[in-house]
């Protein structure tokens, strides 16, 4: 079986590229800048995992999140939003459209691979 794929959304391209750094020796990892690229991504890669940041032009986290979820094609993926604002009412709101868990920037990369490996297993 080949390497699982990891979607990462965030407009930040240096969030995309560390990401990348990071799991991009044990996973396939794709990037979109927002949360119309991320639906259209997902709905045609089909990725093992997303990460999602919540703030982002033109389609937010939340409504893609919720697009994905909504969908019979993707909803079976896990959903990480990514925030550097950790309020509970984030939380709250996430698990409502269907989030798999949350991640507050900044994250270090044990954080990141503990939530991937949550809910990919261990890699390889």
């Amino acid at each position: 079986m080949g390497r699982k794929k990891i979607l990462i959304s965030d407009d930040e391209e240096n969030i995309r590229l560390l990401v990348g750094s990071m799991l991009g020796k044990d996973y396939v990892v794709i990037g979109a800048s927002n949360g119309i690229e991320a639906v259209a991504i997902a709905r045609r890669q089909q990725p093992d995992l997303i990460l999602m940041d919540i703030l982002m032009p033109k389609m937010d986290g939340y409504t893609a999140c919720n697009k994905i979820k909504k969908d019979p094609v993707t909803r079976a993926i896990p959903v990480v939003m990514l925030s550097a604002v950790g309020y509970e009412l984030n939380v709250k709101l996430g698990q409502q459209i269907g989030a798999s868990g949350y991640i507050t920037k900044p994250f270090t990369p044990r954080d990141l691979l503990d939530a991937v490996v949550r809910f990919l297993g261990s890699p390889g």
